[in-house]
């Protein structure tokens, strides 16, 4: 039986999501797990998937649209189930009720293609015209309109209320946006086609802002927008203050090759690095802990979240009670998170929670640096490469292997001696790196 596929409330806080892509193509079956759509929240895009087999009968949104957790975005149908009348069923499950004489224009991707060719021709408009001329919808009420409908419209100076919306119900959404943005430039061109010559210089003045051949302007992703959000909060709401050490790391290096000897996961520096973050936690709790508004809330078990890059921007999946994993099983954890991480699989669960940050950049050489606390946590480890120095041991000065860290702490939750306690701790577990393994 029929029935619809909802925006998923894939974040916590999230009233919106952008629908990225479609996995299923229409008319396709799918078996349960397979991923349906792409969704894109502030944190990540993840894949949503079925819950049991079926058929996609009818998409509702086409990519790119942001679209209100619990709006319908898909027909769904058991496995073999055709689409008869598609108006009926839509009318049945209750998409555009309210319009009946509009419900199939509403849901149909392909049908808005006529009405946008329409809305320049009306009769004699100026550019200031051209879009209120498209219909001017009598609507009697409340203009619904998406999220970013609303913010493109605002950035493009078009008023959302003249607008003629595509969407479920009529409601205004991005592709109305664009299709009013496209129609203004054809009235515009017609002051200067009587000078031949001037218009001819003038257009490329008139492209210029789009595009020049010195720069390219690349929008935001709805990532990028709230990585810069969270952090820039961050150095204005945080009290930042910074530790630094100097970790000598030959034995740590010497047993990680002895573990790759014979272990079927490849470990890495990074991994054993964790595990030092996991002993040190341990040994000293306070720093296992976040500010919130009315208490400080202290942890009972180590989740640490890792820094990963992708093309699209940096993710921190959280690692959960890693005091009780060994080396390898970080290892394989953080390896399928990357993996996950740059093909878009992440659910937002993966996100949530931890108390402190590692950020490595040591395979870019960088020996130190100092990383911006992702908040809520308390802290998070900055960790740079491992390089040859001199150094004085028992009164002779010889060449070492050493790591440069730098910790972030957020002072609301963490004193300065808590703190050094903490990095004094991971110091001497990445030195004396045999603790890891027992």
């Amino acid at each position: 039986m029929a029935e619809l596929f909802r925006m998923p409330a894939v974040a916590a806080d999230a009233a919106t999501a952008v629908l990225s892509a479609w996995q299923v193509a229409e008319g396709a079956s799918f078996t349960k797990d397979d991923a349906l759509v792409s969704i894109e929240t502030d944190k990540a895009e993840v894949d949503v998937s079925a819950e049991r087999d079926g058929v996609l009968l009818k998409t509702l949104y086409e990519a790119g649209v942001e679209i209100e957790v619990g709006d319908p975005i898909a027909v769904l149908g058991a496995t073999g189930e055709q689409t008869g009348d598609l108006d009926a069923l839509l009318a049945e499950l209750g998409v555009g009720v309210a319009a009946p004489g509009e419900a199939r224009q509403a849901v149909r991707r392909d049908v808005p293609e006529e009405p946008v060719a329409e809305r320049p021709a009306a009769p004699g408009s100026p550019a200031s015209s051209a879009v209120p001329s498209a219909g001017e919808p009598d609507r009697g009420g409340r203009v619904f309109s998406s999220p970013l409908a609303r913010r493109l419209a605002r950035e493009a100076g078009l008023d959302i209320e003249v607008l003629t919306g595509t969407g479920p119900g009529g409601r205004i959404v991005r592709r109305d946006v664009e299709a009013a943005v496209a129609a203004r430039p054809a009235p515009a061109t017609q002051p200067p086609a009587a000078p031949a010559p001037p218009v001819a210089a003038t257009v490329p003045q008139a492209t210029a802002p789009a595009g020049t051949g010195d720069h390219e302007d690349i929008p935001h992703s709805r990532m990028r927008r709230a990585i810069a959000r969270r952090l820039t909060e961050s150095k204005q709401h945080t009290p930042h203050f910074y530790l630094r050490a100097t970790c000598a790391v030959d034995e740590l290096l010497a047993l990680r090759q002895r573990i790759n000897a014979v272990s079927p996961v490849k470990i890495s520096v990074n991994d054993l690095l964790i595990k030092a973050v996991a002993t040190a936690h341990t040994q000293v709790p306070e720093m296992n802990a976040v500010w919130q508004p009315d208490a400080v809330r202290r942890f009972r078990t180590v989740d640490v979240s890792v820094a990963i890059a992708t093309d699209t921007g940096l993710v921190t999946p959280v690692l959960r009670g890693i005091e009780n994993l060994s080396v390898s099983a970080i290892a394989t954890r953080t390896r399928a998170y990357a993996e996950q991480a740059r093909s878009g699989g992440l659910r937002p669960t993966d996100l949530e929670g931890g108390s402190i940050t590692v950020s490595n950049l040591g395979m870019y050489g960088v020996e130190e640096f100092t990383a911006i606390i992702n908040p809520p946590q308390a802290a998070i480890l900055a960790i740079g490469a491992a390089h040859d120095e001199a150094v004085v041991r028992d009164g002779a000065v010889t060449a070492a292997k050493v790591l440069g860290v730098v910790l972030s702490v957020d002072h609301r939750p963490v004193d300065g001696a808590v703190a050094a306690r903490w990095l004094a701790a991971f110091t001497e577990t990445v030195e004396n790196p045999v603790r890891l393994v027992v």
